[in-house]
Formats: structure tokens, C-alpha cells, sequence
């Protein structure tokens, strides 16, 4: 219990150096994952009834070669991408706003600096020294975030690329 107290404290002193620009990146970074995680269990148990719905809906008709045919065909790939697709666009926001929360750090961080500089005409090293850590560390975080959230982003938008080809590929015209 004293370990989880010492990990909970540095936490703690952690965020409280990175100034408050810092909770509004771990919040991002927390909402980015929780999209993430989403997708990921989509992927994994939603999306295979909803390919399955779709197939089974093509499977019944029994013509699949008139432009009727190739419309409704279309639609159902349609509907199963806009499924596919949801929240994609939401995590790459987040993936790009990571960043520029990092870059407000920086400005913030500096901006106390600055104050210190003016206040103080640069004898306090131990604030100046708390100033630039503030500038630093949300851009760092700011990156880390962004990094990480461009990883799960390829991976999601490759997986849903293939599972989408591999939905049209389902709904043959053959007969």
C-alpha cells in the first residue's frame, strides 16, 4: 500500500510540473484511447454480425446482375463502411490536436518564465527552472500522445481498408 501511495504522489508531482495544459492532454489522450479500444472491440465482436447481415441480405436475392442489383449492393457496402469508419475521423482529430495542446504547454510554461524574468530580473533560478519544465514536459506529453495515437490510427485504418475489400469480395455477382 505505501508503493501504490509513492506511485499515486509521483504521479502527482508529475502532472503538477507539467502545469494545466498537462490534465487537458491526459484527458485527450484518455478520450483518443477509449475511441481506440472501441474500434478495437468492433473489429473484433460488432463488425462480424454486421458483414454477416449484409451477406446474408445479398444471399437472398436471387438476381445480382441488373444496376438494381449493383445499387443495392453498393448500399450495403455503404452501410457496413459508415459503420466501419465511425469514430476514425474523431481519433484523428485527437491525434492532431495532441500536438498543439503540447505547443499551449510550451506557450504557458514560457509565459511563466517570462513573469519570473520580470518580477524577479532572473535571480530566481529555482522558478525559472519550473517555468521551462512546464514548457517541456506537455510538449513531450503532447507528442507522445500524438505518436501513439498515429500507431493505433495506421493499424485501425488499414484493418478497416481490408475488412471493407473483404465485404465486397463477400457480395459476389455471380449468379
Amino acid at each position: 500500500m505505501h508503493a501504490l501511495n509513492d506511485a499515486w504522489a509521483a504521479v502527482n508531482a508529475f502532472m503538477a510540473s507539467g502545469g494545466p495544459v498537462l490534465f487537458l492532454i491526459a484527458g485527450l489522450t484518455f478520450f483518443m484511447w477509449t475511441l481506440i479500444f472501441e474500434r478495437v472491440f468492433y473489429f473484433n465482436k460488432g463488425l462480424k454480425s454486421d458483414v454477416q447481415g449484409a451477406v446474408d441480405q445479398w444471399e437472398e436475392r436471387p438476381e445480382r446482375k441488373s444496376w438494381s442489383a449493383h445499387q443495392i449492393r453498393y448500399a450495403l457496402i455503404s452501410r457496413v463502411s459508415e459503420k466501419i469508419q465511425d469514430n476514425m475521423d474523431m481519433i484523428q482529430a485527437c491525434v492532431a490536436l495532441a500536438p498543439l495542446f503540447g505547443l499551449l504547454g510550451t506557450v504557458w510554461g514560457m509565459i511563466n518564465v517570462f513573469e519570473v524574468l520580470a518580477i524577479t530580473g532572473g535571480g530566481d533560478a529555482k522558478q525559472m527552472a519550473s517555468g521551462v519544465s512546464m514548457a517541456t514536459i506537455p510538449t513531450m506529453a503532447g507528442m507522445v500522445a500524438a505518436l501513439s495515437g498515429v500507431f493505433a490510427n495506421t493499424y485501425l485504418t488499414r484493418k478497416a481498408e481490408r475488412e471493407t475489400q473483404l465485404l465486397e469480395d463477400h457480395l459476389t455477382m455471380d449468379h
